[in-house]
């Protein structure tokens, strides 16, 4: 009897010791790694309507500045948008090479050009590295229309021409230690932020445009996830969730960019900001096309106020040890 006992707790000891206690998850080995941390993170933004310093346009471009990595998000809407502001707010683009551009829409890509011609003059590698989702580069017609209404077919030509080059992420993937890219986003919930009215070719049929090719950037710090978003179409909660599920289920330390809000309902601005505080949201800077009227009933909703939740100005900036610091006139 004693033998049997002792056989049966070193049984138990190697069954359970691989695979984990009853309701754990199995463990192989040592466990698992915990994601980076970024310890240094500046976002500026360089493209949105609202300045009191340098040019406003419907559109949307941030330079993101990580533990001594540069980064550029979105090009903004008019050729030289992006660089003149650049130039106005004193931000050096000539050694940034890797941009990402969200979706394919004109408003964040039309500046891509400019400044690959214009940077590499000095730096040949500056913007050489175009980051994109699987996608971007499908025909779009406008209702019955058939004249193409995607920039970036064109586009792609021209940049590969000019010495660039186009990465497409069809997966989450950590660009940088801490600094992750969703892809594709997955529509868990039905948000639909984007502008009906617009096809895609969907093989020999042409189906609703949802921007499938729409993707974020993440964030991971000490003091939680931060979101940078374009435009939002994939739907800013569930672009949250999905961090979430990739890096780890933090806190929501600031929301920045475009959420595409700007026509939301009450109703859908109440669904949104109860999911925004489950994911507890410290921090918008709501730029683009989230829209003026939305940032402020966020705040209400969320009880932020005139420093944690504002809307986002050219030259706007979100710094993790000191928050956000938007323009004059956004104060």
């Amino acid at each position: 009897m004693k033998i049997a006992r002792i056989v049966a707790a070193l049984f138990m000891f190697l069954f359970v010791g691989a695979r984990g206690a009853p309701g754990q998850a199995p463990s192989n080995g040592p466990a698992a790694k915990a994601p980076a941390e970024l310890q240094n993170l500046k976002i500026t933004i360089l493209s949105t309507m609202l300045a009191d310093e340098g040019i406003g346009e419907w559109g949307f471009a941030a330079l993101v500045e990580a533990d001594g990595h540069k980064i550029l998000y979105d090009t903004g809407a008019r050729p030289n948008t992006v660089l003149e502001n650049a130039r106005e707010l004193h931000v050096d683009l000539s050694d940034v090479q890797d941009v990402i551009l969200s979706h394919h829409h004109g408003d964040h890509t039309t500046g891509l050009m400019t400044l690959r011609r214009e940077l590499s003059r000095t730096s040949p590698a500056a913007l050489s590295l175009a980051h994109i989702s699987p996608g971007i580069f499908l025909s779009r017609h406008a209702g019955a229309d058939e004249t193409e209404q995607n920039p970036m077919i064109a586009m792609k030509k021209e940049f590969e021409a000019a010495g660039g080059t186009f990465i497409v992420h069809d997966k989450p993937e950590e660009m940088l230690p801490g600094v992750w890219l969703t892809g594709p986003v997955p529509r868990a919930y039905p948000e639909k932020n984007w502008t009906p009215g617009l096809r895609i070719a969907k093989g020999a049929e042409w189906v609703e445009d949802n921007l499938p090719e729409d993707q974020a950037l993440i964030f991971n710090t000490p003091r939680g996830l931060v979101i940078l978003s374009g435009c939002g179409h994939a739907g800013i909660i569930n672009i949250l969730k999905y961090a979430r599920e990739i890096i780890r289920p933090a806190p929501v330390q600031a929301a920045i960019g475009g959420f595409h809000l700007f026509a939301a309902t009450d109703e859908q601005l109440d669904w949104t900001a109860e999911k925004l505080r489950e994911y507890q949201t410290a921090q918008i800077l709501g730029a683009h096309c989230t829209g003026i009227e939305t940032v402020y009933k966020l705040r209400q909703r969320l009880g932020l106020n005139r420093r944690t939740c504002v809307v986002g100005t050219v030259g706007a900036i979100y710094d993790l040890k000191d928050g956000i610091q938007t323009g004059r006139i956004a104060r």
